[in-house]
């Protein structure tokens, strides 16, 4: 551990500060469980200068103590003395825990940027829903499966069958289960999102202006079916132009690239929160288009993450993901963006940017804007509030 350069470095998702031990070193602490992992680096000031903390032969064992009763799961830090120019410092180190959320008082906190912040009651519960592996679309119904559209299911599984990527050859109720989309008989909240009549919705308007709509579509609809009325819709609404390369026939040229606009859509349907009853807000306008769903980023993942080609996804709704990917809408887990970028190269003119508000992630695509920092900007003056 190069202490020095850490000290040097300063504050950050994964360093923090402290001229004394109390009860901010265990919420820190909590936090980087929660999040990251981290170290909470006690006897130097805000700035990483050492001051000094006192140290006897009780003390590690005391600090422990009080770390473990004031945290549920119980939390044990590995702890390491380290004399800089005889001012005793002491390093807490703790991992990303395997079992979450860590509570400290009955309180949670996660690990932003380089400050401690407090758990919404829908981050808690992605939290432990990760901790056990378990999806929040796995969830069974207590629904009939008869709420279900036979048709469509025998659609899902046509297509499935056709991309190769499962080997569906049994009857549709246990190709259905062997999918985990009925369990005992009851249909998951995946399958009624897929196949039903779900009571989400999915909103799209055209806009001449942030006050002024001239068309809307309010789509309830299965979510099979949903993506191919939202993408009539968005195509309806955004420009076609025509390129002539020489030979006979034209080449449509549209205002952005439908690859990506259906990527957006899709990445709006599949990783929403559902527990979460805000709708998916679709704004087209003359020179962007804005999509915004609920539900911040899941696990671990970040903005910045996506920007990177080598981001791995993390998946909130994974029967959800599992039903597009064997029916081909997704390519490979975590590409999305990776391939929105792809797509974008031959339109110059395009850019877009990612955003989280409230409880809500957000992207907005711009036609003929020069550099993405001025798409970012859209963000605070122009999209009006999801």
């Amino acid at each position: 551990m190069d202490i020095l350069k850490i000290l040097k470095s300063g504050e950050s998702e994964i360093i923090e500060f402290k001229a004394s031990f109390g009860k901010e070193v265990v919420i820190s602490l909590s936090a980087f469980a929660n999040t990251k992992g981290g170290k909470v680096i006690v006897g130097v000031d805000n700035s990483g200068r050492p001051t000094g903390i006192g140290f006897g032969p009780e003390t590690e064992q005391r600090y422990l103590n009080q770390i473990k009763v004031a945290t549920y799961p119980q939390i044990i830090p590995h702890i390491t003395l380290i004399d800089i120019k005889g001012k005793n410092i002491l390093v807490f180190e703790i991992n990303e825990y395997p079992v979450k959320p860590i509570a400290y008082k009955n309180r949670y906190y996660k690990r932003v940027k380089n400050s401690n912040h407090l758990l919404s009651i829908e981050e808690i519960v992605d939290l432990q829903q990760q901790s056990l592996n378990i999806s929040y679309d796995a969830y069974p119904l207590n629904e009939s499966l008869k709420s279900l559209n036979r048709s469509l299911m025998e659609m899902f599984i046509k297509k499935a069958s056709a991309t190769g990527r499962v080997n569906l050859r049994d009857d549709l109720l246990t190709n259905l289960t062997k999918l985990k989309l009925i369990q005992n008989h009851k249909p998951t909240l995946a399958a009624l999102l897929l196949f039903g009549n779900h009571g989400y919705s999915l909103h799209i308007g055209r806009f001449k202006a942030a006050d002024t709509i001239i068309d809307d579509l309010l789509l309830k609809a299965p979510l099979i079916t949903a993506l191919d009325e939202a993408m009539i819709f968005i195509k309806k609404h955004i420009n076609l132009s025509y390129d002539f390369d020489g030979s006979l026939q034209r080449k449509e040229r549209w205002q952005y690239p439908l690859e990506a606009l259906r990527e957006l859509l899709l990445n709006a349907v599949v990783h929403r929160d559902y527990k979460n009853a805000s709708d998916i807000v679709i704004k087209i306008f003359d020179d962007r288009i804005v999509f915004t769903s609920p539900g911040r980023l899941f696990g671990n993942l970040t903005l910045e993450d996506l920007n990177r080609d080598d981001y791995v996804s993390s998946i909130r709704n994974k029967l959800l993901a599992e039903s597009f990917y064997l029916i081909g809408e997704i390519e490979k887990y975590g590409t999305g963006f990776v391939r929105i970028r792809q797509w974008l190269k031959d339109y110059p003119n395009v850019s877009y940017a990612l955003d989280e508000t409230g409880d809500h992630f957000r992207v907005v695509m711009v036609h003929a804007a020069d550099k993405p920092d001025q798409v970012a900007g859209i963000f605070r003056t122009s999209t009006g509030q999801a």
